[in-house]
């Protein structure tokens, strides 16, 4: 018995259906790729065939090497793939870049990095037209793997080095303005930051002993908050978390309330740390502002209603841009001025 190529494993080619249409191979590829140029009467017959023979249409890889682009915008996050999902800030930046993506019709893939020696193969073979690059160290290794694919590509808030160009806000000028609020009547002040490197230790510093931070943006935040304290560098003391999130942000507080130097002003670098400080000063029994103030970062969702003191910019506008930047598409003039204080009640 003759074997029914409807049933068939093998991917039926498009001279077959070409032939069980009675039409030229051409006209078989016009129908799926540019149905105007064939007529009704040709396209039914086509796909008739097409239907026949268990033909599902050109494979998309092949469509997209004729046209010379993938059809896809990489984004290489910088950390375990589902801190995409976890972070607020991330999240936001991301939405901001999916809605440019279904703007423009094509596809977003998010780049898993590990911080294993495969992350930087993984990127170079990935399947995208550009890349969006999240925040990340001056020494990480995907930065040389993404610029070293030669397509377009921009990074966020940095750091920024040839053939990869940074969109963000003016960290520095940012933490310089958040930091004379949250200092104003401080005497022990803490600066409750973000990792110094990709060894993400958790240490408590004095403004004199922070050495060299790899991380653009904590380095940036870092040097707006020591000039914003007027006093002595070594009064001024940064606790590094090893992770942005609530609870880090939360045991590192409560571990400094409860020590023999307890702050009375706590200037995050990010929302979800400030809360979790928040959370810490409750906890303790402390009175927000009076005994402790609380600065955050970002003006996130949970900003408000915990009416946190924070800086306020727009990390979906700056992810939808990043996203125009590496699609090649006209984007703003500058986020650098993009920020503003928002002033609530964990301050004085």
């Amino acid at each position: 018995m003759a074997r029914d190529p409807g049933n068939s494993r093998r991917r039926p080619t498009m001279g077959e259906v070409a032939r069980a249409a009675g039409v030229s191979p051409m006209s078989v590829s016009y129908t799926y790729s540019q149905p105007e140029r064939v007529s009704a009467e040709t396209a039914e017959k086509v796909r008739a065939a097409a239907r026949r023979l268990g033909y599902p249409g050109p494979h998309p890889a092949a469509r997209s090497l004729r046209r010379g682009r993938v059809g896809s915008l990489g984004v290489v996050l910088g950390e375990r793939l589902s801190y995409a999902f976890d972070d607020p800030q991330a999240a936001r930046f991301l939405a901001g870049v999916s809605d440019v993506c279904a703007a423009e019709g094509v596809g977003l893939t998010l780049v898993p990095v590990t911080g294993a020696a495969t992350d930087a193969q993984r990127v170079a073979q990935a399947a995208v037209d550009g890349f969006v690059v999240w925040t990340t160290s001056d020494d990480d290794p995907i930065l040389d793997a993404v610029t070293g694919t030669g397509l377009p590509a921009i990074i966020h808030a940095g750091p920024e080095r040839p053939g990869l160009p940074a969109i963000g806000v003016d960290d520095r000028a940012a933490a310089v303005a958040i930091g004379g609020v949250a200092f104003a009547v401080a005497r022990r002040p803490v600066v409750l930051g973000f990792p110094l490197d990709r060894v993400r230790t958790r240490q408590l510093l004095t403004g004199d002993q922070v050495g060299e931070i790899r991380y653009h943006v904590t380095r940036r935040r870092w040097e707006g908050f020591r000039e914003a304290w007027v006093h002595a560098p070594a009064d001024l003391r940064l606790a590094v978390c090893p992770v942005n999130h609530t609870g880090a942000g939360e045991d590192f507080a409560a571990d400094l309330f409860r020590g023999t130097d307890p702050p009375d002003a706590i200037a995050a670098m990010s929302d979800e740390l400030a809360l979790g400080a928040l959370r810490a000063a409750a906890t303790a029994g402390l009175r927000v502002p009076a005994d402790v103030a609380v600065t955050g970062w970002d003006d996130s969702d949970a900003a408000a209603p915990a009416g946190l003191t924070t800086v306020a910019q727009s990390l979906r506008d700056q992810g939808a841009d990043c996203a125009r930047a590496a699609l090649g598409r006209p984007t703003r003039t500058s986020y650098r001025d993009a920020w503003h204080v928002v002033t609530r009640t964990t301050t004085p």
